[in-house]
């Protein structure tokens, strides 16, 4: 499966639903889909997709042999795959359902933890911060957009 901004959407779902659920955030009910993508850009600067994978390894390849013009079959080249797996490399292998970690699941968890307390979209967070906090790391860490529960 193929990561892009639709698997961040997946798992901020999967987090709110997760927090509405434990009782732990309230926010009305018609901002729901706001506080998804709010949460989903957030989330943006914690991971890498595939498709932000794609167009680094693309880039590092352009400024690496400066090409002017990528030809449209840069993605079946042998630098293209060398340079992508670099990338992927450097993350340590580690990813939650597909998704590149680019900081610590404990930092992740603070920022949504920084995201939700200043979130125009949240009314409500009841929980102390390293209580959400451990929340969020145990939240996230079970997502999986192919598991057969879909919540999302």
């Amino acid at each position: 499966m193929r990561t892009d901004f639709t698997t961040l959407a997946a798992l901020a779902t999967h987090t709110i639903n997760h927090l509405k659920q434990d009782d732990l955030i309230e926010y009305e009910a018609d901002k729901r889909s706001d506080l998804i993508d709010a949460m989903a850009t957030e989330l943006g600067v914690s991971f890498s997709t595939d498709e932000d994978i794609r167009d680094q390894a693309i880039e590092e390849v352009e400024e690496k042999f400066g090409l002017e013009e990528v030809p449209e079959d840069i993605t079946e080249t042998e630098m293209f795959n060398h340079a992508r797996k670099e990338i992927i490399k450097s993350f340590q292998g580690e990813n939650i359902g597909g998704l590149y970690m680019v900081e610590s699941l404990h930092n992740i968890a603070k920022r949504v933890k920084d995201f939700l307390l200043t979130s125009d979209t949240v009314e409500e967070v009841y929980s102390s911060d390293d209580e959400l906090i451990e929340f969020l790391v145990a939240a996230i860490r079970k997502f999986n957009p192919k598991s057969g529960h879909k919540d999302y």
